[in-house]
């Protein structure tokens, strides 16, 4: 049996004896891997910068920081997430108890990415936790620094029956999608989520799939375009545009164009002074197939700006490319590095029509001053999010489901959303053997009179609190009638 079987089957034993599913149990844990954030900082803020070339701020604002403020809100409002959710009624239900109860699913497999090897595997471990569910761990290997402290610290803090680690390459990946899992949650590219899908579909397991994409970033000519770029390019290179939110490339019009490049020079000096490669602020690219990928494609386009490249170091600057076209090589993929081509459009209408051609993006991100013109963009396209003058921050926001549609993924996760994902949101109804009589209705024979009553009952849809309200209401005018007339009566005895 592979070390792959065994580690499935322990965790299925230990979910299967119910130590998961009271809440102190969960919240024990969550505050364990608190810990471990808390405690082991050090080693992951080498490992990323080793791995990555993330400075020690760096690591802090973009992996650790986001997993603590998971972990603060899944800890606080648990008990609220977890309790059974009453339902609108209908006539048929209003004296019986109906509700939806979370429950957790059984065992999770988490599949990490390399970009962001802390925050994107451990959000999903914090709502896989939340829900009560066990949970196997894949690191990526291509983070090999990150994926060797994981397996070696997360272990001492979480309970080692139930969350376990799993490193390896591909093999084990593999060996691991053989296995029956209730879930599986991947972060990564959209070939290898493809699958991801079609190992899941021989045992019938959901999944959640976090993809990528060509996240397309409009500029209106009409806006402050000095902001805009100051924040587009503040976006793209986080992480040397290693970052699955990333604007992929910029769509504006020919009149725009000279200045939107001028403006993203100023704000990269802005950001790292005289020099990105010398800058602890910049990254490096993970590896050499990465590095030879992203500089092959260039080819054919013209580069405004940047286009410098040390492949001993794993880096290439920061790099404007214009004279771009649909059918650019750049324009082909996913770039995932530092390049920001320009693709110049006439007009929104034919921005509008540019971005449907393609496949469905991770995020659309917009800038205008033009209410009308976002709300047309908005109700015009199809994205898994839409930002309007601004970039990446709607990650930030754990309110907002995020996720992608079609080729740039499917499920959605962030706080609440990653507990509901993660668990079976169980109906539940519960009657009485009583009153038979209005159940009638539904027996044999049928009759026209039956079947009247019970088109009646079934069409009907109660909000049960504006029902309570509405009594409360009766009851609190009857007492103020009475109060009106004690004096009267008085008067008359």
């Amino acid at each position: 049996m592979s070390r792959e079987q065994l580690a499935v089957q322990r965790a299925r034993r230990s979910f299967q004896t119910g130590r998961t599913r009271p809440l102190d149990f969960r919240i024990q844990q969550l505050r364990r891997l608190q810990s471990f954030i808390k405690e082991r900082q050090r080693n992951i803020k080498d490992a990323l910068q080793t791995d990555l070339g993330k400075s020690e701020r760096a690591s802090e604002l973009y992996e650790i920081l986001v997993v603590e403020a998971e972990l603060h809100l899944s800890i606080t409002r648990l008990a609220e997430w977890a309790a059974p959710r009453p339902v609108e009624k209908n006539l048929f239900t209003l004296l019986d108890e109906v509700y939806v109860k979370p429950e957790p699913l059984g065992v999770v497999l988490i599949i990490g990415p390399w970009n962001y090897p802390w925050s994107l595997t451990l959000l999903p471990l914090v709502g896989a936790i939340a829900a009560g569910n066990a949970a196997i761990l894949k690191p990526s290997e291509i983070s090999s620094n990150s994926s060797k402290v994981i397996e070696e610290f997360l272990p001492l803090y979480l309970d080692q029956d139930l969350y376990q680690v799993v490193e390896g390459g591909v093999p084990e990946a593999q060996e691991l999608l053989k296995q029956r899992f209730d879930h599986i949650f991947y972060t990564g590219s959209t070939a290898v989520g493809k699958l991801v899908m079609e190992a899941a579909a021989r045992h019938l397991t959901p999944v959640t799939l976090e993809l990528g994409g060509k996240s397309p970033c409009y500029i209106d000519k009409n806006c402050d375009v000095g902001i805009a770029c100051r924040r587009i390019t503040w976006a793209k290179l986080i992480n040397c545009g290693q970052t699955c939110i990333a604007p992929d490339f910029i769509l504006c019009e020919p009149s725009v164009l000279n200045r939107v490049v001028e403006e993203i020079k100023k704000c990269i000096k802005e950001f790292y002074a005289d020099s990105t490669k010398t800058s602890d602020d910049y990254g490096r690219i993970i590896n050499q197939r990465q590095f030879k990928r992203i500089m092959g494609l260039m080819e054919g386009c013209t580069i405004a700006f940047g286009g410098d490249a040390d492949e001993a170091q794993g880096y290439i600057g920061p790099t404007v490319l214009k004279n771009v076209t649909g059918e650019s090589k750049v324009m082909q993929e996913e770039i995932f590095g530092p390049l920001l081509p320009i693709i110049t459009v006439n007009s929104v209408d034919e921005a509008i029509h540019f971005i449907n051609e393609r496949e469905k993006p991770l995020v659309l991100y917009v800038f205008s001053n033009d209410n009308k013109l976002i709300k047309k963009v908005i109700a015009e396209t199809s994205s898994g999010a839409l930002v309007a003058n601004d970039c990446v921050v709607h990650f930030l926001d754990s309110a907002l489901p995020f996720g992608g549609v079609g080729h740039s993924g499917m499920g959605r996760y962030r706080g609440r959303h990653t507990f509901d994902q993660l668990s079976n949101l169980r109906s539940c109804m519960i009657k009485q053997l009583r009153m038979e009589g209005l159940n009638s209705m539904r027996y044999p024979p049928h009759t026209a009179k039956k079947l009247s009553w019970a088109r009646r009952f079934v069409l009907s849809r109660l909000n049960v609190q504006r029902l309570r309200n509405m009594v409360m209401f009766a009851m609190l005018a009857s007492l103020a009638a009475f109060v009106v007339q004690v004096p009267a009566l008085k008067r008359i005895s």
